[in-house]
């Protein structure tokens, strides 16, 4: 990019502000000045420096991009220049860095007008590695610089935190600051007043680097199925974006070999049996110079983080080269920590451009004549951003594909970063965007970090996969465009709201037992009579009672819509009197809430003794009213008490003491508390006998396993070590044994025990070093040992978490006898070692309809959903999933469709599950989210819709949009926890270790 020559210069080496004329120490050697210029015509070079001053430096045209550096380092005294670089614009109209080893005279072909820019080029995990202050005040100015420019993306507190460290750092305790003030006054920021330029500094890069984009710079480009992304490199490794949403990372320890073929960039990875990835993933990118640039800056990024020292050159070839030479020139990360740390070095002070705090780094009032200073009194940065914080609450501006400042190339020119290969994607949830409380309080956050749009459509008319769902691929709801309806903006409305839509969805859920159960089994002679008219005298009443209070809670929530009720606003704009009432009147039905354990245990009983009752109840399971295991049904008037409890103190949470809803919504979540705690008991008890009755629906070859003293602990995916290698293995572990299974070739869709191993004796330890399998564990029964692996590092701690918990309780607790199995057991060598193996193959073909078609079991039990998507979950995951249900309406979105489509969405049982309306008797299609990922659309979608989120799972991507900041709060919090299911000792060590 061509820009007007400078006026000439004295001299060879201008002062940056106000230094004198000093020779710092960077690359160079202890003691040493820059090395003698090359003999040769000279040319000046013009280098902008981070703070936006231009200076001008006098160098011969065969000298290397090194001395140029140096000379750029020492005219700044700075000492770990090593984190930085010089990048310019080629002929392409590509931004690339400066080769250290090459004559500038090869790099640029027009110097003189080419402007050189004086850069971050290597970001450290963790600033406090920058051991000088005036290196911290470099970074300070390129975040900066990546605010203005919209590189560096955030929500709006920590953009405003940022904003404020800045005003601190340039204006000080200037309490006339009109921004600061806003910014203390809206309770964006703390007070800052005593802070230094340099402690501003490190605080601001405090923020800067927890950032998701925090020096990220996006390389654009696509998968081998055509799918737009982006590529970056950073200090651990290879990234993989869509928009500015991390969707994969792939460390430097997993990769084998970075490379490039004309215009494909190839990333070659170490063997992992027990990884989805292939064994070379590929990336498309613009040109073959698009590629070698990502190259070159990923070889550099490896170097300079991973390695104790330079890498020796490699030898010149004799007759031919083959590849690239280029290879990483200067001092590593440690060789820079160690130097500066080992010498002592005169504290130079400098001068803060803009800075107004008289403080001792200014060095001279006096800017050097070279400098081409804006002339004003606080920089326009800060201006604007305040302004868009204070007036429109969208701190950052839109993200164009900036690489320098604020030069868009010619490869990234209108780029929108898009997609992602389904390889790439698998297992990604714990780097999906997190949505923080304080970001709930405005759009920024909502409309600011948003990932990517995708078609939900297999690419290239692939089949789907089988854990979609038939009304994901179809239109067949209302399309509504622009369906933006009118609200009470009260967040205590939306939570009454949401009470309004969970207890439609539960009525409901009752019906499926007083109606529909009733009707297919209860009138059969098959049906006992006793079993009859305890369903009927539990559940009639509840249903009666539930039915007046949903007619109550639909007419106050119509009053407090009301729009020409503003003389009666007070009295109609509150839910608690409704909600004391209401839980006051069950508490006569508290021994119809205690029978739910005796329907069940009665109905479990009558199937045992009639074959032809139990095959009644199991063909009713196949019906699409019951959309979830009959036995979840009976126990939903347990679960309803929860929901009810949580909602209360949501409200008596928002309402501040003096509301008149406050003291109603408290008495009743006292009372309602007060019940729960008399169930919670037998509700955990019930929770763990019908997961074992659900189980036992699934499993083939196993006989008792319902009885007395056995817990049911944790059930998913292992790859069992055999002759044959690691076949994929369905494990159940309970508080006295573990069974492990295949999946069973039978019409069924069923897990075929093949051995069970008693927790009675049993050790485990790791086995990753002996057996060469990543995250491998052995299992050292009294009579067998087996060796396992599982999918991530993370499952097999949750596995070996469990297991060991559950090996402590069994030594000192007289649980049930472990012998489950009969006849299975004579064979379950046979199994393992010949004509299952090829079982575990088939069933991937077989999967691919087994979640989309009825079959005559249910193939879409959440047995199914961990053995498709090699995932496990506990019972604490299914405890969680009891609290979080949810059903309201929400839009949905494909990429391809010009509006939205509403639906009523149903979140139970790690699923969602989707109707027309709330008034359908059955789901259309339903939706396993174990493995998901939910983040938020990025502005490079065209979303323009406020509170949208997105799911997506390999290839497939759903967008979703609520009605109003407090149900996206919820629909995501609900939804993650589902996606990232964590045992009970996880949960409780990750509260302790973030506390935040």
């Amino acid at each position: 990019m061509a820009e007007l020559e400078p006026e000439p210069m004295a001299s060879g080496a201008g002062q940056r502000l106000g230094a004198p004329e000093t020779l710092g120490i960077s690359t160079l050697d202890p003691g040493h000045r820059p090395p003698a210029m090359p003999p040769g015509r000279h040319v000046t070079i013009r280098v902008r420096m981070l703070d936006d001053t231009e200076e001008l430096f006098d160098i011969s045209q065969k000298a290397s991009g090194k001395v140029l550096f140096d000379l750029v380092c020492s005219h700044m005294n700075l000492i770990e220049g090593d984190y930085f670089g010089l990048e310019f614009q080629n002929h392409q109209k590509m931004m690339v860095w400066l080769d250290h080893i090459k004559p500038i005279i090869k790099q640029l072909r027009r110097p003189k007008h080419t402007i050189l820019r004086f850069a971050v080029k290597f970001f450290p995990p963790d600033h406090a590695q920058l051991l000088e202050e005036l290196t911290r005040y470099l970074f300070a100015l390129q975040i900066k610089q990546d605010l203005s420019c919209g590189r560096l993306t955030c929500n709006d507190s920590s953009a405003a935190l940022m904003v404020s460290h800045i005003i601190q750092s340039e204006i000080g305790d200037f309490e006339e600051s009109q921004c600061r003030s806003h910014l203390l006054n809206n309770n964006y920021i703390p007070d800052q007043i005593g802070q230094t330029p340099a402690q501003s500094d490190y605080q601001l890069l405090e923020v800067a680097r927890r950032l998701e984009m925090y020096g990220i710079r996006l390389h654009p480009a696509k998968d081998r199925e055509g799918s737009v992304l982006s590529l970056a490199v950073a200090h651990t490794g290879v990234l993989v974006f869509q928009g500015h949403t991390k969707i994969n990372a792939f460390n430097w320890s997993k990769v084998r070999k970075l490379s490039f073929k004309r215009k494909r960039f190839l990333i070659k990875l170490r063997p992992d049996l027990n990884s989805s990835y292939q064994d070379t993933l590929e990336f498309l990118m613009a040109s073959r110079d698009c590629c070698k640039v990502f190259w070159k800056i990923c070889v550099e990024y490896h170097a300079f983080f991973r390695l104790f020292e330079e890498p020796k050159p490699k030898p010149k070839p004799v007759l031919f080269t083959r590849g690239s030479s280029f290879r990483f020139s200067g001092r590593t990360q440690k060789q820079v920590i160690d130097y500066v740390r080992e010498s002592e070095f005169k504290k130079i002070p400098f001068e803060r451009k803009h800075s107004r705090v008289q403080h001792n780094s200014r060095l001279s009032p006096l800017p050097s004549p070279r400098h081409h200073e804006v002339p004003t009194e606080v920089s326009v940065f800060l201006v604007h951003l305040w302004w868009t914080i204070s007036h429109t609450h969208k701190v950052m501006p839109s993200y164009e594909s900036h690489y320098g400042h604020c030069v868009m190339t010619e490869d990234t020119r209108g780029s929108t970063p898009q997609a992602h290969q389904e390889h790439l994607s698998t297992g990604v949830t714990s780097n999906s965007p997190h949505l923080s409380a304080s970001s709930g309080h405005s759009h920024g956050m909502v409309n600011g970090q948003k990932s990517l749009e995708l078609c939900s459509h297999s690419p290239n008319g692939r089949q789907p996969s089988p854990l979609t769902s038939p009304l994901l691929n179809d239109a067949c709801s209302v399309r509504t465009d622009d369906e933006d309806e009118r609200f009470p903006t009260d967040r205590a409305y939306f939570i009454a709201k949401e009470l309004l839509t969970t207890e439609r969805t539960y009525l409901k859920d009752l019906e499926v037992i007083t109606v529909s159960f009733q009707s297919a089994v209860g009138q059969d002679e098959a049906t006992p009579d006793s079993l009859k008219n305890t369903i009927l005298s539990t559940f009639e009443p509840l249903h009666k009672f539930h039915t007046g209070f949903l007619r109550e809670v639909e007419q106050r929530l119509a009053l407090w819509e009301g729009r020409s009720n503003a003389h009666i606003k007070g009295d109609y704009q509150r839910i608690g009197d409704v909600m004391l009432k209401n839980v006051q009147g069950l508490k006569p039905l508290t021994a119809n809430l205690h029978k739910q354990s005796e329907v069940l245990l009665e109905l479990e009983k009558a199937c045992r003794a009639s074959r032809k009752l139990e095959g009644l109840c199991r063909d009713f399971e196949l019906q699409k009213v019951c959309y979830i295991p009959l036995n979840v049904f009976i126990l939903r008037p347990l679960h309803r008490l929860i929901h009810y409890k949580q909602i209360l103190e949501r409200l008596c949470k928002h309402y501040p003491a003096t509301h008149v809803d406050f003291r109603d919504c408290r008495a009743a979540l006292a009372d309602v508390s007060e019940v729960v705690d008399q169930l919670q008991g037998s509700l955990i008890k019930m929770e763990n006998f019908q997961k074992l009755l659900e189980l036992k629906k699934d499993l083939i070859g196993v006989d008792n396993l319902v009885v007395p003293g056995r817990e049911f602990i944790r059930l998913g995916c292992l790859s069992k070590l055999s002759g044959k290698g690691l076949q994929q293995r369905m494990f159940f572990l309970f508080n006295d044994v573990i069974l492990y299974t295949s999946r069973g070739m039978t019409a069924t869709n069923q897990f075929k025990v093949h051995g069970q191993l008693p927790l009675h004796g049993m050790t485990i330890r790791e086995s990753e070093d002996e057996w060469g399998v990543p995250h491998s564990f052995t299992l050292v029964g009294q009579q067998q040992s087996v060796v396992v692996a599982a999918s991530s590092l993370t499952e097999m701690e949750k596995w070996m978490e469990d297991i060991k918990m559950a090996i402590e309780v069994v030594k000192t607790s007289n649980g049930p006898s472990s012998d489950l199995l009969t006849s299975i057991l004579t064979d379950n060598k046979c199994p393992e070692d010949s004509s299952v193996e090829a079982e575990s193959e088939d069933d991937m073909t077989a999967s691919h309809t087994s979640l989309e078609r009825p079959a005559p079991h249910r193939g879409n039990t959440m047995v199914h959903v961990c053995w498709h998507r090699n995932t496990s979950v506990s019972m604490v995951d299914f405890s969680i999933a009891v609290e979080n249900q949810l059903s309201g309406n929400l839009l949905r979105k494909f990429k391809n469709s010009n509006g939205w489509q509403k639906l009523w969405v149903v979140f139970t049982n790690f699923s969602l599950f989707f109707y027309k309306s709330h008034q359908d008797d059955y789901p259309l299609a339903s939706l396993p989210l174990l493995g998901y990922s939910v983040t938020i659309p990025s502005e490079s979608e065209n979303i323009h819709k406020d509170y949208v989120f997105k799911l997506h799972f390999k290839s497939h991507i759903y967008y979703f949009r609520t009605e109003s900041e407090y149900t996206f709060e919820r629909w995501m919090e609900v939804i993650r926890s589902a996606t990232v299911p964590s045992s009970r000792t996880r949960i409780l060590n990750s509260k302790e270790s973030h506390p935040h």
